[in-house]
Protein backbone atom coordinates (compact mmCIF):
# COMPACT_ATOMS: atom_id res chain seq x y z
CA UNK A 1 0.00 0.00 0.00
CA UNK A 2 2.94 2.60 0.72
CA UNK A 3 4.60 1.44 -1.95
CA UNK A 4 1.49 2.39 -3.94
CA UNK A 5 0.53 5.82 -2.76
CA UNK A 6 4.10 6.87 -3.09
CA UNK A 7 4.23 5.84 -6.96
CA UNK A 8 0.38 7.83 -6.83
CA UNK A 9 2.48 10.93 -4.96
CA UNK A 10 5.53 10.78 -7.15
CA UNK A 11 2.92 10.52 -10.69
CA UNK A 12 0.73 13.57 -9.35
CA UNK A 13 4.06 15.71 -8.52
CA UNK A 14 5.36 15.17 -11.93
CA UNK A 15 1.92 15.02 -13.42
CA UNK A 16 1.54 18.78 -12.12
CA UNK A 17 5.19 20.32 -12.72
CA UNK A 18 4.39 19.07 -16.05
CA UNK A 19 1.30 21.38 -16.71
CA UNK A 20 1.76 24.07 -14.60
CA UNK A 21 4.14 26.23 -16.99
CA UNK A 22 2.68 29.17 -18.71
CA UNK A 23 1.22 28.15 -21.88
CA UNK A 24 -1.51 28.81 -24.19
CA UNK A 25 -3.88 25.77 -23.06
CA UNK A 26 -3.77 27.66 -19.39
CA UNK A 27 -4.18 31.31 -20.71
CA UNK A 28 -7.13 29.79 -22.53
CA UNK A 29 -8.57 27.68 -19.66
CA UNK A 30 -8.07 30.93 -17.10
CA UNK A 31 -9.38 33.30 -19.28
CA UNK A 32 -12.68 30.67 -19.86
CA UNK A 33 -12.91 30.60 -16.27
CA UNK A 34 -13.01 34.52 -15.72
CA UNK A 35 -15.23 35.31 -18.27
CA UNK A 36 -17.53 32.17 -16.86
CA UNK A 37 -18.03 30.73 -20.44
CA UNK A 38 -17.81 27.07 -21.33
CA UNK A 39 -15.78 26.19 -18.33
CA UNK A 40 -17.21 22.64 -17.68
CA UNK A 41 -16.59 21.81 -21.35
CA UNK A 42 -13.23 23.17 -21.32
CA UNK A 43 -11.75 21.86 -18.00
CA UNK A 44 -13.55 18.43 -19.43
CA UNK A 45 -11.52 18.36 -22.52
CA UNK A 46 -8.08 19.37 -20.86
CA UNK A 47 -8.34 16.67 -18.64
CA UNK A 48 -10.11 14.33 -20.48
CA UNK A 49 -7.39 14.90 -23.63
CA UNK A 50 -4.32 14.70 -20.67
CA UNK A 51 -6.00 11.27 -19.41
CA UNK A 52 -6.39 9.83 -23.16
CA UNK A 53 -2.20 11.16 -23.32
CA UNK A 54 -0.93 9.83 -20.63
CA UNK A 55 -2.47 6.36 -20.31
CA UNK A 56 -0.56 6.30 -24.66
CA UNK A 57 2.29 6.94 -22.69
CA UNK A 58 2.07 4.50 -19.67
CA UNK A 59 1.31 1.96 -21.74
CA UNK A 60 2.94 2.51 -25.15
CA UNK A 61 6.22 2.89 -23.43
CA UNK A 62 5.55 0.82 -20.96
CA UNK A 63 4.89 -2.22 -23.16
CA UNK A 64 8.27 -1.35 -25.60
CA UNK A 65 10.01 -1.71 -22.11
CA UNK A 66 8.36 -4.90 -21.06
CA UNK A 67 8.82 -6.44 -24.64
CA UNK A 68 12.69 -5.30 -24.90
CA UNK A 69 14.14 -4.53 -21.04
CA UNK A 70 17.14 -3.12 -22.23
CA UNK A 71 15.33 -0.31 -23.59
CA UNK A 72 14.69 0.80 -20.29
CA UNK A 73 18.51 2.10 -19.72
CA UNK A 74 18.18 4.10 -23.22
CA UNK A 75 14.79 5.56 -21.97
CA UNK A 76 16.00 6.76 -18.40
CA UNK A 77 19.00 8.48 -19.60
CA UNK A 78 17.11 10.03 -22.59
CA UNK A 79 14.38 10.82 -20.28
CA UNK A 80 16.85 11.99 -17.56
CA UNK A 81 18.31 14.39 -19.83
CA UNK A 82 15.37 15.75 -20.88
CA UNK A 83 14.01 16.38 -17.27
CA UNK A 84 17.28 18.04 -15.89
CA UNK A 85 17.10 20.20 -19.48
CA UNK A 86 12.93 21.17 -18.49
CA UNK A 87 14.25 21.95 -15.29
CA UNK A 88 17.12 24.34 -15.80
CA UNK A 89 14.69 26.54 -18.25
CA UNK A 90 12.32 26.46 -15.19
CA UNK A 91 15.12 27.74 -13.08
CA UNK A 92 15.79 30.38 -15.90
CA UNK A 93 12.17 31.17 -16.12
CA UNK A 94 12.97 31.85 -12.01
CA UNK A 95 14.89 34.90 -12.63
CA UNK A 96 13.07 36.33 -15.34
CA UNK A 97 9.48 35.34 -14.31
CA UNK A 98 6.06 36.70 -16.66
CA UNK A 99 2.96 36.48 -15.50
CA UNK A 100 -0.27 35.02 -16.97
CA UNK A 101 -2.50 38.09 -18.33
CA UNK A 102 -5.89 38.16 -19.78
CA UNK A 103 -8.20 39.93 -20.83
CA UNK A 104 -11.99 39.47 -18.81
CA UNK A 105 -14.91 39.88 -20.73
CA UNK A 106 -18.70 40.16 -19.86
CA UNK A 107 -20.00 37.32 -18.50
CA UNK A 108 -23.26 35.71 -19.60
CA UNK A 109 -21.59 32.87 -22.18
CA UNK A 110 -21.72 35.55 -25.37
CA UNK A 111 -19.02 33.52 -26.88
CA UNK A 112 -19.75 30.47 -28.99
CA UNK A 113 -19.65 26.91 -27.44
CA UNK A 114 -18.13 25.59 -30.38
CA UNK A 115 -15.66 27.53 -31.37
CA UNK A 116 -14.73 27.56 -27.47
CA UNK A 117 -14.49 23.48 -27.68
CA UNK A 118 -12.73 23.57 -31.06
CA UNK A 119 -10.00 25.92 -29.70
CA UNK A 120 -9.54 24.13 -27.14
CA UNK A 121 -8.91 21.04 -29.10
CA UNK A 122 -6.44 22.53 -31.08
CA UNK A 123 -4.51 24.27 -28.13
CA UNK A 124 -4.25 20.61 -26.98
CA UNK A 125 -3.63 18.30 -29.37
CA UNK A 126 -1.93 20.30 -31.74
CA UNK A 127 0.54 21.31 -29.67
CA UNK A 128 3.62 19.04 -30.47
CA UNK A 129 4.87 19.69 -26.60
CA UNK A 130 2.43 17.56 -25.50
CA UNK A 131 3.32 14.65 -27.18
CA UNK A 132 6.75 15.09 -25.64
CA UNK A 133 5.87 15.75 -21.99
CA UNK A 134 2.96 13.57 -21.37
CA UNK A 135 3.46 10.96 -23.84
CA UNK A 136 7.32 10.06 -24.03
CA UNK A 137 8.26 11.84 -20.67
CA UNK A 138 5.79 10.60 -18.21
CA UNK A 139 5.70 7.32 -20.02
CA UNK A 140 9.69 6.41 -19.77
CA UNK A 141 9.45 7.93 -16.08
CA UNK A 142 6.09 5.72 -15.29
CA UNK A 143 7.95 2.61 -16.96
CA UNK A 144 10.71 2.99 -14.21
CA UNK A 145 8.38 1.95 -11.69
CA UNK A 146 7.82 -1.16 -13.00
CA UNK A 147 4.36 -3.00 -11.86
CA UNK A 148 3.11 0.28 -10.12
CA UNK A 149 3.69 2.45 -13.15
CA UNK A 150 -0.23 2.20 -13.60
CA UNK A 151 -0.44 3.60 -10.03
CA UNK A 152 2.00 6.32 -10.77
CA UNK A 153 0.31 7.23 -14.10
CA UNK A 154 -3.04 7.35 -12.11
CA UNK A 155 -1.40 10.22 -10.32
CA UNK A 156 -0.68 11.88 -12.92
CA UNK A 157 -3.78 11.98 -14.42
CA UNK A 158 -5.22 13.25 -11.18
CA UNK A 159 -2.91 16.34 -11.18
CA UNK A 160 -4.09 17.14 -14.38
CA UNK A 161 -7.68 17.42 -13.26
CA UNK A 162 -7.30 18.80 -9.85
CA UNK A 163 -5.14 21.60 -11.95
CA UNK A 164 -7.38 22.07 -14.75
CA UNK A 165 -10.29 22.33 -12.66
CA UNK A 166 -8.83 24.97 -10.10
CA UNK A 167 -7.89 27.02 -13.27
CA UNK A 168 -10.81 27.02 -14.40
CA UNK A 169 -13.67 26.75 -11.67
CA UNK A 170 -10.96 29.19 -9.54
CA UNK A 171 -10.43 31.62 -11.90
CA UNK A 172 -11.49 34.46 -10.26
CA UNK A 173 -10.26 34.10 -7.60
CA UNK A 174 -6.18 32.10 -9.16
CA UNK A 175 -6.12 35.25 -11.34
CA UNK A 176 -5.08 37.73 -9.55
CA UNK A 177 -2.62 35.12 -7.96
CA UNK A 178 -1.29 34.47 -11.57
CA UNK A 179 -1.06 37.95 -12.96
CA UNK A 180 2.21 38.36 -10.55
CA UNK A 181 5.75 37.25 -11.67
CA UNK A 182 6.09 36.43 -8.03
CA UNK A 183 3.79 33.57 -8.21
CA UNK A 184 5.14 32.15 -11.16
CA UNK A 185 8.48 32.51 -9.81
CA UNK A 186 7.80 30.16 -7.20
CA UNK A 187 5.91 28.08 -9.22
CA UNK A 188 8.38 27.92 -11.66
CA UNK A 189 10.99 27.22 -8.78
CA UNK A 190 9.11 23.98 -7.77
CA UNK A 191 9.35 22.48 -10.64
CA UNK A 192 13.09 23.25 -11.43
CA UNK A 193 13.88 21.11 -8.06
CA UNK A 194 11.54 18.50 -9.26
CA UNK A 195 12.22 18.14 -12.62
CA UNK A 196 16.17 18.17 -11.68
CA UNK A 197 15.84 15.83 -9.05
CA UNK A 198 13.67 13.27 -10.99
CA UNK A 199 15.87 13.69 -13.96
CA UNK A 200 19.19 12.83 -11.72
CA UNK A 201 17.25 9.81 -10.09
CA UNK A 202 16.10 8.69 -13.46
CA UNK A 203 20.32 8.36 -14.82
CA UNK A 204 21.31 7.55 -11.59
CA UNK A 205 19.03 4.02 -11.72
CA UNK A 206 19.97 3.67 -15.72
Amino acid sequence: MTSALTAAAAGFGTGLSLIVAIGAQNAFVLRQGIRREEVLAVVGICALSDAALIVLGVGGVGAVVVAWPSVLTAVALVGGLFLIGYGCLAARRVLRPSALTVTPGTEGGTGSRRRAVLTCLALTWLNPHVYLDTVFLLGSIAADRGPLRWTFGLGAVLASLVWFAALGFGARLLSRFLARPSAWRVLDALVAATMIALGATLIAGA
